[in-house]
C-alpha cells in the first residue's frame, strides 16, 4: 500500500486541512493519507498547544467517516524533537510492506535543502506538493535564493507538484483566536471536531 504522510500541530485539524489530505487521497496514486500528529516538544511548551491526546481525537472526529484517511500517533513513540527522516526509517521498519510519501506545502519545498537528511528522504521517497496561499508580505520576502530551490526541487523525478489543490486562507492559530475572541468558526470545523472543542472549552480566554 502507498501511503501519504501528512504532518502537523492539527491544533486544530480545520477543513482547510481535511480538503488537502482528501484530495491527495482521492486525485493521486495514494492509497491512503495518514495525518500524522506531531507531538508536544518538552522543552519547548505552547500554552496554546493542547495535549497530544487531544489534538489526535480532534483529527480522529474529523476524518472518522472517510476509509481513505487515518489519524497517525507514530511521532508520539519517538524521539523528540521529531525529524522526518526518523519517522519514515521508523515506519519502513515497522511496516516494510508499504511505501511512504510526503505531502508538504510549497514553503516546506522552499526550505527542504535544510531538512536533516533531506538528500536520503528524497532519492527514496515520494514528495506530493501542494500549493500556499501567501500573503504580500510573505511572498515579498522570499528570497531568490529559495525560489530556485524550489524551482530545482520541482523538478526531481519523485516531487510531484499538485497545483490543482484546492487549498484555504485559514489557520489554526485564526480559529484559536476567534474562539477566545467569542467568535463563531463552526464553518471552518467538521460538525464532530467543533462538538468536541465546545464540550471540552477548548481555548477558551482563561
Amino acid at each position: 500500500m502507498k501511503i501519504g504522510l501528512y504532518f502537523g500541530t492539527f491544533n486544530p485539524v480545520h477543513v482547510g486541512h481535511l480538503v488537502i489530505a482528501n484530495y491527495m487521497a482521492s486525485n493521486s496514486d495514494l492509497d491512503q493519507v495518514w495525518l500524522v500528529v506531531s507531538p508536544q516538544n518538552p522543552l519547548k511548551k505552547k500554552k496554546n498547544l493542547l495535549e497530544d491526546y487531544h489534538r489526535l481525537v480532534l483529527v480522529k472526529e474529523g476524518i472518522k467517516d472517510n476509509p481513505k484517511l487515518k489519524a497517525s500517533d507514530i511521532e508520539f513513540k519517538l524521539p523528540v524533537p521529531s525529524y522526518t527522516s526518523t519517522t519514515l526509517a521508523y515506519l519502513k521498519e515497522k511496516y516494510p510492506e508499504n511505501e511512504f510519501a510526503l505531502i508538504m506545502g510549497e514553503d516546506n519545498l522552499r526550505t527542504f535543502h535544510k531538512w536533516q537528511n533531506h538528500e536520503m528522504i528524497l532519492e527514496n521517497h515520494e514528495m506530493y506538493v501542494y500549493p500556499r496561499v501567501h500573503t504580500i508580505q510573505e511572498l515579498e520576502a522570499m528570497s531568490m535564493e529559495n525560489e530556485q530551490d524550489k524551482n530545482d526541487l520541482a523538478e526531481h523525478k519523485n516531487v510531484h507538484m499538485c497545483n490543482d489543490v484546492p487549498v484555504m486562507n485559514i489557520s489554526s492559530s485564526f480559529i484559536r483566536n476567534q474562539i477566545k475572541e467569542g467568535k463563531d468558526v463552526q464553518y471552518l470545523l467538521t460538525d464532530a471536531v467543533h462538538k468536541y472543542l465546545v464540550e471540552m472549552n477548548f481555548y477558551q480566554p482563561k
